[in-house]
């Protein structure tokens, strides 16, 4: 069972300073162990030479009959069991034990009649330069920890950073700000040593301007193209009014017209490429504008021209407020969202078509067999279509392009009983009216 971590566990900083904590522990740990060996071992081995001198002089005493030096004896109290039992076995021997409430180094060997002689030697010196010792390694220890964790936490700061900074440059260009870039100054002085932040930085930067000329470049066609056609469309159309009536004529005339609604759907959709639309703002009831999109897609429907995704039968449409909003927005455009998303399900989709007015969501669902799943999962394509459905795929382009520029959030679902749903989320604006009920087709 894996334990849930908060978030800010998993950033580079947190890791690099867990890797640094540990690894300075670890090293400090294993440099305090082998001083505190080496000197202890040294301590030691100097107070058990100076016991087991002191044993011999002691020995020579004992055994001359000699009186014993101060701190030497036979059998003395406090003398630890085990060297007892080593000069019992006739060895020589010595151990650090406390005696008397201090460290005592003893030496022990064996005297006459099975008993012991021995030495005491203060340790209390020796044992307070190894606690020393020890102290100073946990300071030092300590202070070496937190100045390796300051250093290396501003050195990982200041790569975390360029990652961050070129993360925040890349989810802008995924939201369509083309002209932003990591601008890293490391990668801009080639003369200095590139590190991988750095290459990532420059390899972001130059998809960002390729991509940008890329699109740039399709624009500029498109507009091109669709302002070329305007001329020669115009033209067109004048000549087909001259035509004598008849079937022929009224074929001619329906073409020419899909074809100059195609035309300026590629001009908006041009503009809209370009970011230069701007906003007319006013002030009005959100119901008010459904209603106005509604009978000019019921309009359009009639007279066969409701748009590249329009349709007849815009008329089998209802209006549904729940609860109606004020809204200040460019009412232009939020009509034209609402016409093309009205269009498109009854091109697409099956009538009954119901509009729903909630609060500042308006939402469109008709009854047919709902979006595609490359629509679901991708969005709108342009000149894009399936299911044999006719139509060039640009009325929901440009209703998702006026929709951003509205500050609007447009999403596309499928309804679980069946039907398309799309849902247009407007900026909240007071003030607000109470629910008006159901009204029927308009």
């Amino acid at each position: 069972m894996r334990v849930a971590l908060p978030r800010w566990t998993g950033t580079l900083a947190v890791k690099s300073a867990a890797f640094i904590t540990v690894m300075c522990c670890a090293l400090a740990a294993l440099l305090g162990v082998l001083v505190h060996v080496s000197v202890t071992d040294q301590t030691v081995g100097q107070a058990r030479e100076l016991a087991l001198s002191r044993l011999k002089d002691a020995t020579s005493a004992f055994e001359s009959g000699d009186t014993l030096l101060p701190g030497a004896g036979v059998d003395p109290e406090g003398l630890p069991p085990s060297l007892r039992r080593l000069a019992a076995r006739g060895e020589r021997g010595t151990m650090v034990d406390r005696h008397h409430g201090r460290p005592t180094m003893w030496a022990a060997g064996p005297a006459d009649h099975g008993r012991t002689l021995a030495v005491e030697v203060d340790y209390s010196q020796q044992a307070r330069t190894i606690a020393g010792l020890d102290n100073a390694i946990l300071w030092s220890s300590g202070l070496a920890i937190g100045a390796t964790l300051l250093v290396g936490a501003f050195a990982v700061t200041r790569v975390s950073r360029r990652l961050h900074a070129t993360a925040r440059v890349a989810r802008r260009i995924s939201a369509g700000d083309l002209d932003a870039r990591v601008d890293d100054p490391l990668a801009r002085d080639a003369s200095r040593p590139q590190d991988e932040v750095a290459a990532v930085a420059a390899a972001l930067d130059s998809m960002a301007a390729s991509l940008q000329g890329k699109l740039l470049a399709e624009q500029r066609f498109t507009a091109d193209v669709a302002h070329e056609l305007r001329t020669p469309l115009t033209g067109l159309h004048a000549a087909a009014e001259l035509l004598p009536p008849g079937r022929p004529t009224e074929l001619v005339r329906d073409r020419v017209a899909a074809l100059r609604t195609l035309t300026e759907d590629l001009l908006e959709i041009s503009r809209l490429d370009a970011g230069r639309e701007r906003l007319d703002l006013d002030g009005e009831h959100l119901s008010t504008v459904a209603e106005r999109a509604v009978r000019a897609a019921r309009a359009a429907g009639a007279t066969g021209a409701a748009g590249t995704d329009g349709g007849a039968g815009a008329a089998d449409t209802r209006i549904r407020v729940v609860r109606d909003v004020y809204v200040e927005t460019d009412r232009r455009r939020l009509e034209r969202v609402l016409g093309n998303l009205v269009a498109n399900a009854h091109k697409h989709g099956r009538p009954p078509v119901v509009v729903t007015v909630e609060g500042p969501v308006v939402s469109v669902r008709d009854h047919g067999e709902g979006y595609p799943e490359y629509l679901l999962e991708h969005g709108p394509q342009r000149f894009r279509t399936e299911g044999g459905a006719t139509g060039h795929g640009l009325g929901l382009t440009i209703a998702l392009g006026q929709a951003e520029v509205l500050g609007a959030r447009l999403e596309f679902d499928n309804a679980p009983d069946g039907g398309a749903v799309a849902t247009l989320t407007l900026p909240q604006s007071p003030p607000e009216t109470p629910a008006a009920g159901v009204t029927g087709p308009s």
